[in-house]
């Protein structure tokens, strides 16, 4: 075991919660903040909404969690199970199907909290309001928290650390679909961030934008109340939707083919910006369009390295396993145990991703997306940490889950024995 530091994890979801062993385990002292009462972060069910549908108002009450009642996970218990702690059927839980209710996702993660010794690490309640690095030379950050409900009962502390993880997740702060009278539409427009049940849209004219998982999710839950369910799916352009622009002082929604809706209801099911208020960086660390940048293979950002770190910036993957292996490597790397590259190596390792990005014609917001390579980003972590990558993550990424719930149709939960596909992986050559 090498070095130990005072380490603070920002958020206890999945990636706070994994970061945190991997530190405990190099032997680091560390403190998590999370705003919530509870372990978990987004899979923590909150029947509440925020005062303003869409998440546009700054000064509105955020709400974290942007599950609907009725979520089941669109992942398999094997792909949720970390290396040495499987996500398994409990006997005497109610909820036993390998794609599990939200509920049995909530208690996998309390379970895991619990059973390393989590939980005392774990302020509750603390919403951290400023990460800034006050000494350059010590490599100093500050962490300033508060508690309390309302700003009249706000009460701030500070507290230094030798390194921050930032741990927030990227499903929280709403990105909306733009289109010409969007602002002065006059019916109900909100985020799906803000969905939570059907109840409300009884015989009403939704129109919903969108084509990702939620959207088909509320697709499916809202048509058998909805009088008409319209949705709006991206033209061939990766950028622009195929969208609706609306006459003015009536709700009629024209769409690009002609053809006239008069809705009551827009849902956005557009996705998610990654936010960070509450990093104080000097600009070093900026967002530019979902792109968070510049960080080193997702992680580390060059000129802070190794004393700013993010854990689970990715999309397009088997995200557990991705951020299982991030933890361990800024934990190593924290420890000296495993060496980073130089900055400069680091920056320009950086740079030529973006030049092949550019090369592709991918947009900035395609970043950290492992579409087309998580298996080679799993194997380089693994490589990192000494670790031989497991046959199965070849065959097992987003992209082979996708193609196999396209083949098995909207039931694929329950119709797709996926044991069975496990098991084919691993007994082949």
């Amino acid at each position: 075991m090498g070095e130990s530091y005072k380490v603070a994890v920002i958020g206890a979801g999945i990636a706070g919660l994994l970061t945190a062993r991997e530190l405990k385990r190099e032997g680091h002292h560390v403190t998590v903040f999370e705003k919530a009462s509870k372990v978990g972060g987004i899979w923590v069910y909150d029947p509440r909404v925020e005062t303003d549908p869409l998440g546009l108002d700054p000064n509105r009450e955020i709400v974290h969690s942007s599950l609907y009642k009725s979520l089941r996970a669109n992942l398999p218990r094997q792909a949720m199970s970390f290396l040495d702690y499987p996500f398994l059927k409990k006997e005497g839980e109610d909820d036993q199907r390998t794609f599990p209710g939200h509920e049995e996702v909530l208690r996998f993660l309390e379970d895991f909290a619990r059973d390393f010794g989590l939980m005392e690490l774990i302020q509750f309640g603390h919403q951290v309001s400023r990460v800034e690095l006050v000494n350059e030379v010590t490599h100093e950050w500050v962490v300033e928290s508060r508690t309390g409900e309302t700003e009249s009962t706000w009460e701030s502390k500070e507290e230094l650390f030798k390194a921050v993880v930032i741990c927030t997740g990227n499903q929280t702060e709403p990105k909306i679909a733009e289109f010409p009278g969007r602002e002065t539409w006059p019916g109900l427009q909100m985020h799906s961030h803000n969905y939570r049940t059907p109840e409300g849209l009884e015989n009403k004219i939704v129109v919903l934008i969108g084509n990702g998982p939620s959207a088909h999710e509320i697709l499916k839950e809202i048509s058998p109340l909805a009088k008409q369910v319209h949705q709006v799916i991206r033209g061939p352009s990766v950028e622009n939707y195929d969208s609706p622009w609306q006459h003015p002082m009536d709700g009629k929604v024209v769409f690009q083919d002609g053809a006239i809706v008069d809705a009551d209801v827009i849902i956005h099911c557009t996705g998610y910006k990654y936010h960070y208020p509450f990093l104080k960086s000097n600009g070093i660390v900026t967002v530019d369009d979902n792109r968070v940048g510049p960080v080193y293979k997702h992680v580390f950002p060059p000129s802070l390295a190794p004393w700013l770190s993010f854990v689970g910036l990715n999309t397009w993957s088997v995200i557990f396993r991705v951020m299982e292996l991030q933890a361990r490597w800024v934990a190593k790397v924290l420890s000296g145990t495993v060496e980073l590259p130089s900055q400069e190596a680091m920056a320009s390792s950086i740079e030529e991703l973006y030049s092949e990005m550019e090369k592709k014609g991918l947009p900035k917001n395609h970043t950290h997306s492992l579409k087309s390579d998580e298996f080679e980003y799993v194997s380089w972590l693994a490589a990192q940490l000494n670790i031989k990558p497991l046959k199965r993550w070849k065959e097992v990424t987003v992209v082979s889950f996708i193609e196999r719930i396209v083949q098995h149709g909207e039931n694929f939960r329950d119709t797709w024995d996926i044991d069975k596909w496990m098991q084919e992986i691993d007994s082949s050559d």
